[in-house]
């Protein structure tokens, strides 16, 4: 006699924390809400089980939560998950939503819904004021444009093949942030294990750029082989870190010139003599074959003399820049993919064709740019002589200083803003992984980024420059909270010019000559007289104020020594007032 089937019931709570381990999630940065109840509770349940499930970190803002993702992703390469609370937390979370989107990072952020019940027919019917005023008409609108994907779970039945359709969608080349809403009736529910399938990641898993074909291949060397004047532009294919190295060899097999222009990874050892710098400058006009790299906004046009007679070739994960309504940067031959791939391809090719004219050429000019290069030391040591004054701290001198007080390893975030050239060119990184922009235009960005970097790789010392105005906008004080809770010290350096410069630079690029000019009001002047120090120091950790450029040194040691013993630490750096 057949036995009756068992019958195992358990929550879509159950079903998703499942969902989640599958997918490899290893951490849930969360600022909750009532909508999280049924998780809270599974997660509960678990624990007290012995249940393996996600780490959570808790984040008093948004903001911090979802740049820690962010940045334990561009370190590790390995997109984790937000959650946060109904239509006011997605709306606290959608600059970084943008910066994300921007910078190509796997993400999967998670909202709860209103409960749509009102008088108690399903467990997780509306129980308080909130739940009749945070629901919008549409939740999904406030990031729609910075997602790749959007949807809310409609049943709990199928919320293990939600997660992987997500999980996908987010790492499938070119990566980025997707969104999933969870109405807690829906999580609420119950169903048989029997009916919840598991989708595994070897038959729906992501979907990965790949080569390039041999005709495109010999295009370019073809070109590469007869130019003299050869470029290369990229921002962002350091992401992958093999990416670097392949850079080196080929630029110094062809004798080409690279540059970073708004780096959000390190692309090129800074030490190289192939690199050219943050801005390319006049070798765009010059550039007889140019290559841009996982780029974005590879110059400015409107002060950038191009040449129609440079013949170009793009090659970049995301060749078309669909998400961009307008582009406008020329290309002669695009090749999406995997540029590691492609430009070991393009190496390989290079080395098979080339003849004792190319190699000597290009040796010629390898000597021309480490003439260069050497020039450009040079002149940033030469900058960085001048320590400045009381109050006004020459930035060149107290970044050549922290520069010099770095390890190999250790990890730059650089959020400067106006003076993010001063610090990549002082604070010179030459290891993969150990230099991290942003690529989109949210400020507040590097606090929560350094967060996320040091629990990826809590060996390293992680160093945050950043401005004040965009010093703000990071909500420090969430940002030390959790450093608190989660021990995860990181220095902080504050470059205060009282102000922000990109608004009056912004206004005298417009009206050079105009009223504002004139009256010298370019409505840029923040509150004198706030000290930042004490933020940092409100959350327990260590905070000092640097006005004397003499003492820059010996400040910088302390609060590195603090940072090691494990205290995150602010330096509060008076510079030159906007």
């Amino acid at each position: 006699m057949d036995k009756a089937p068992q019958v195992r019931l358990h929550s879509t709570a159950h079903y998703f924390l499942e969902g989640l381990n599958e997918i490899g999630i290893e951490y849930l940065f969360c600022n909750l809400g009532t909508d999280h109840a049924p998780l809270i509770e599974e997660m509960a349940r678990w624990r007290k089980a012995g249940r393996k499930l996600p780490a959570t970190v808790l984040c008093p803002h948004e903001n911090t939560a979802m740049h820690m993702a962010a940045g334990y992703a561009m370190v590790t390469g390995r997109g984790q998950a937000v959650m946060v609370h109904v239509d006011v937390g997605t709306s606290n979370a959608a600059v970084a939503a943008h910066n994300i989107c921007r910078g190509r990072i796997p993400l999967l952020l998670m909202a709860g819904k209103a409960p749509y019940t009102v008088r108690g027919e399903l467990p997780g019917s509306r129980d308080t004021y909130v739940h009749f005023i945070q629901e919008p008409f549409d939740q999904g609108a406030i990031v729609r444009n910075y997602v790749k994907w959007e949807w809310t779970l409609p049943s709990g039945i199928v919320t293990k093949e939600v997660l992987r359709r997500a999980h996908t969608v987010a790492h499938s080349d070119p990566q980025g942030p997707v969104y999933l809403m969870l109405p807690r009736e829906t999580l609420a529910q119950t169903w048989d294990a029997a009916a919840v399938c598991s989708f595994p990641e070897e038959r729906y898993g992501a979907a990965r750029a790949g080569a390039a074909d041999a005709g495109a291949i010999s295009a370019i060397a073809e070109r590469l082989l007869a130019a003299r004047h050869p470029v290369l532009i990229t921002a962002y294919a350091g992401r992958n870190r093999r990416a670097p190295g392949v850079i080196e060899e080929l630029a110094r097999f062809a004798g080409i010139r690279v540059f970073e222009f708004n780096p959000a990874y390190l692309n090129l050892s800074r030490a190289s003599p192939c690199w050219g710098g943050l801005l390319p400058g006049r070798h765009v006009a010059e550039a007889d074959v140019g290559l841009l790299v996982d780029v974005d906004v590879p110059w400015i046009p409107s002060d950038t003399r191009e040449n129609p007679q440079t013949w170009w070739a793009h090659i970049d994960v995301d060749v078309v820049k669909e998400r961009f309504p307008i582009w406008g940067f020329p290309s002669h031959l695009r090749l999406p993919g995997d540029s590691v791939l492609i430009l070991g391809q393009l190496l390989e090719a290079l080395k098979s064709r080339a003849m004792p004219a190319f190699r000597d050429g290009a040796a010629k000019r390898l000597e021309a740019m480490a003439r260069e290069h050497g020039e450009r030391r040079a002149q940033a040591a030469k900058f960085a002589a001048d320590k400045g004054a009381t109050d006004a701290v020459n930035p060149h001198y107290l970044c050549a200083e922290l520069g010099r007080a770095l390890g190999e390893d250790d990890i730059l975030v650089n959020e400067a803003i106006r003076n993010a050239g001063v610090v990549f060119n002082q604070v010179v990184r030459t290891r993969p992984g150990t230099s991290l922009g942003f690529s989109g235009g949210g400020l507040g960005c590097s606090a929560g980024m350094a967060l996320g970097a040091k629990l990826a790789r809590p060996e390293a010392t992680v160093v945050q420059v950043v401005g004040d105005g965009s010093f703000y906008f990071g909500n420090p004080s969430s940002t030390y909270a959790v450093s608190r809770q989660y021990r995860l010290p990181i220095f902080t350096v504050v470059l205060d010019n009282a102000g922000w410069s990109a608004v009056k630079e912004a206004t005298l690029r417009m009206y050079p000559d105009g009223e504002s000019k004139s009256i010298g009001e370019f409505q840029a002047r923040l509150a004198p007289g706030v000290d930042f120090a004490r933020t940092c120091e409100a959350a327990g950790g260590y905070g000092e104020s640097l006005s004397d450029p003499d003492a820059a040194p010996e400040a910088i040691g302390r609060c590195l020594e603090e940072v090691r013993s494990g205290r995150p630490a602010v330096l509060h750096v008076k510079i030159p007032v906007l």
